[in-house]
Parts: C-alpha cells; sequence; structure tokens
C-alpha cells in the first residue's frame, strides 16, 4: 500500500486523491531506495508506472513551507515534447497539496514565453535536452543549484542523438546530490556508457527481462504482399477489428500522411502526428484522440514513447519498427498498467528478415494471422535458416580459381578494305550495290 511508503502526507493524499491505492512492482522497489537517497539505473517496462516512481521522491525531498523560490532544485530531462508535456501534468497532479511548481521547456514553444517562466525560477524543471540547452546558451538557465538529475527514456534519448547535450547538461548540474536513471529497454553499449558518467554507486533495479516487456499483449503478423495491399488490410482492420483506440505506426512521414488521407478519404475520422507537424497541431492531435474526438491516430515513432492514452487498446505496424527496443515502445502504447492489447506486424518479404530478428530479441514467437477476404499470394519465405529469417537462394559456384585457365579470346579477322572485297567463289571483286531509288 502506498500507506506503507515513507512519504510526506500531502502527497499521500495526493496519492488517495487520484485512487492510487497500491504500488506498481517499479514503484514499490524504485521509491524506498530513491528516498534514501541512492542513485538508482532502472530498467521497467513502458506503461509500469514509472513517471511516479521518480516523481514522487523527488516532490517529497522538494516539500516544505511556501517560500520565494530562488533556484531550480530538480531537472527532468525526457526525448519528446509529448512525453515531457505527459510528466509535467503528472507532478502536477502529484504536488496538488503542496507548494512547489514545475515549469516545462521544450522545443515548437514560444522562446520568449518561456524565458519569462524561467525567470519566475520552478521548483521542478522539465524538458528536451536541446531547447533546454538553447534557454542554457542564451544565459536564461542555471542549473548549478540542481539537487536531483532525472533522464527518463534515456534510451532514447540516446538514439535520437541527444549524448553530448545530456553530457554538457549534466557537467552543468556539479552539486546534484542524487541521479535517477528510468528506461523501457537495457539499452546498448552507449546506454551503459552514460550510466557509468552520470551516476554515483548506483542500485541497478532491472524489473522486466526484455521478454517480459509485452506481457499481456497479443502480438500477430499478417503478410502482405505489397504495400498496397498493406493499406487494404488497415481498411479492412479499422473497420472490422474490434477496439477502443488504436495507433497506426509508420516509420516515414510521408507515409503518416498517406495512410492519413486515405482513411479520411473512407470516411474513417483519423489523426496524424510526425515531426513536421508544429507543436499546437501535434498537442490538438493527441488530446483529441484522448478525448474520444477519434478511435484513430497514425503517427510515427514521435508516439511511441510517453503517449499514455486511456483505452488505447490496438497497435499496427504498417512499418517494422526498424530495431527490437522500438518495437517494445511503439506495442507498449497498449495494455498498460496490466490491461490487454492487441498488436498487429503488417509484413512484406521485404519486412520478414527485421521481424524475424525482432523475434529473436524478445525471445517469442509471434501468432500467424490470416484475413480471408484479403489473403494474399505471400506467406513468407519458402525455406527458413535456423535464425528464421530467409533463406537466400544460393548461386551456382564458378569454377575454383587455377582449375582451368581461360581460353584466349579468338582474335577477330581484320576487315578487308571495300576495294578488297571478293565474291564468295574468291574470284571477282564484288561490285558495288546501287542503293535502291526511293518510292
Amino acid at each position: 500500500m502506498f500507506s506503507e511508503l515513507p512519504l510526506h502526507e500531502r502527497l499521500l493524499k495526493a496519492v488517495e486523491e487520484l485512487k492510487f491505492a497500491e504500488p506498481t512492482p517499479v514503484q514499490a522497489a524504485a521509491i524506498p531506495l530513491a528516498l534514501q537517497g541512492h542513485d538508482l539505473r532502472v530498467t521497467a517496462q513502458t506503461g509500469s508506472g514509472k513517471t511516479a516512481a521518480f516523481v514522487l521522491p523527488i516532490l517529497n525531498r522538494l516539500i516544505g513551507p511556501a517560500q520565494r523560490r530562488v533556484d531550480i532544485r530538480a531537472l527532468i530531462l525526457l526525448p519528446t515534447r509529448e512525453l515531457a508535456q505527459q510528466t509535467l501534468k503528472e507532478v502536477e497532479r502529484f504536488a496538488q497539496f503542496t507548494f512547489l511548481k514545475a515549469g516545462l521547456i521544450t522545443g515548437g514553444e514560444d522562446f520568449k514565453v518561456q524565458a519569462a517562466m524561467l525567470r519566475k525560477v520552478p521548483d521542478i524543471l522539465i524538458g528536451t535536452p536541446g531547447r533546454m540547452l538553447e534557454h542554457l546558451n542564451a544565459g536564461h538557465l542555471e542549473l548549478d543549484k540542481v539537487e536531483v538529475l532525472v533522464f527518463d527514456e534515456a534510451d532514447r534519448m540516446l538514439d535520437m542523438g541527444f549524448a553530448e547535450d545530456v553530457e554538457r547538461l549534466t557537467d552543468e548540474c556539479p552539486n546534484r546530490q542524487q541521479t535517477l536513471l528510468f528506461s523501457a529497454t537495457t539499452g546498448g553499449n552507449a546506454l551503459r556508457e552514460m550510466t557509468q558518467k552520470v551516476l554515483r554507486e548506483p542500485k541497478h533495479l532491472l524489473l522486466n527481462q526484455v521478454s517480459e516487456l509485452a506481457e499481456g499483449i497479443r502480438q500477430q503478423v499478417i503478410t502482405a504482399d505489397h504495400d498496397q495491399h498493406k493499406e487494404a488490410l488497415i481498411h479492412w482492420l479499422v473497420t472490422n477489428e474490434t477496439f477502443q483506440k488504436a495507433i497506426i505506426f509508420t516509420n516515414t512521414k510521408a507515409w503518416a500522411d498517406r495512410l492519413y488521407g486515405r482513411l479520411v478519404a473512407q470516411d474513417i475520422k483519423a489523426f496524424v502526428l510526425h515531426g513536421d507537424k508544429d507543436q499546437k497541431d501535434r498537442k490538438a492531435a493527441i488530446d483529441r484522440f484522448k478525448q474520444g474526438g477519434s478511435k484513430v491516430l497514425v503517427a510515427t515513432d514521435v508516439a511511441a514513447r510517453g503517449l499514455d492514452i486511456e483505452g488505447l487498446d490496438l497497435v499496427i505496424n504498417f512499418d517494422m519498427p526498424r530495431s527490437g527496443d522500438d518495437y517494445v515502445h511503439r506495442v507498449g502504447r497498449t495494455g498498460r498498467a496490466g490491461g490487454e492489447g492487441l498488436a498487429i506486424s503488417l509484413i512484406t518479404h521485404n519486412d520478414w528478415n527485421l521481424m524475424s530478428s525482432i523475434e529473436r530479441y524478445l525471445k517469442q514467437s509471434f501468432e500467424r494471422r490470416v484475413i480471408k477476404e484479403l489473403k494474399g499470394t505471400y506467406s513468407g519465405p519458402k525455406k527458413v535458416k535456423a535464425s528464421g529469417k530467409a533463406a537466400g537462394t544460393k548461386k551456382k559456384k564458378t569454377e575454383a580459381k587455377g582449375d582451368k585457365k581461360k581460353a584466349p579470346a579468338k582474335r577477330k579477322p581484320a576487315s578487308k578494305p571495300k576495294s578488297e572485297l571478293v565474291s564468295q567463289d574468291g574470284l571477282a571483286p564484288l561490285k558495288k550495290r546501287k542503293a535502291p531509288a526511293a518510292e
């Protein structure tokens, strides 16, 4: 029970108001250690309640009587605007009975308005690395009094090329007393290096093996002959599948716009979300989708992290994601907080090997599904390797070098001058033929 955690009474009141009775596994494991002041490296599945696991300890540390704020005391860095906005809402919900204030700094918003907010000095600053650095370089931001530094979705930040930005911002917080690093996957070498640089004698909490990250979610594969066949399958699924809300993921903005246009043309109300949309359009699309203005959202991976949408129970991968970690995050938009969900991936022959690699990464086999009305000719490779990837056709072996020497190319006989041309009997010279008269 939350009431058993050593949290301030005002925070417990907020938790009770929000009807959070029992902490999730990641909250139960991380909150006590964070309250003790340890640095943490936490890996837990998306939708498991990671945000509360670091927000509540931060608020507990900073809570106190109303007073004039002079320093930013906590900094929370996230990879995307949407995740930052969602985290701000969580902070405000848990801090509703305290005097603590939070501010948001992301791209796509008015720079001067953000600078004015920073002059009021929020207790907790939440944002994306790029825009944070812009304000830092402009002299609007001082982080030397930061006590707690949090990296959420740290693996995604590195994937997006924020490694140098993260390192710079970490250096700007030299007096921090605690650093918390959260992600849904264990990441690779870059994340291990980052962990070594920013954490001091951390406690490592691995709440889920990667193979457990999608438990409770049915994962299906439908084979398709080509992209146009995929489009037909998308229309059938959103028309016939039973769901409350669905996200369709593509790898490119162009395909997201195309699918969105096709759905609207077919009288299916949908929204589209990708990096080329300005911040107002992106926020409006998410808000309307959450409120039920549409059942379908078409998006690139900008929506794969941090979106917590109630009733989202279907994810369709029009394009297979480029890595196992990206797949985990996409699929993690559904089946959140112990709920059930369905994830469907559309696979052409070009997608097969990538799908097989993701199955191997997750140590799972996806369920194969056929839609009778749209059954295509492609059902997978004729032969597969032990890894599950398609077995290529072997080329005939050419003769080994040195077995036989190539015969020298025959020289063509030198052509004789026209004056020396002779008849077939080799005697009389051939007369030149007159060109036929034009008809």
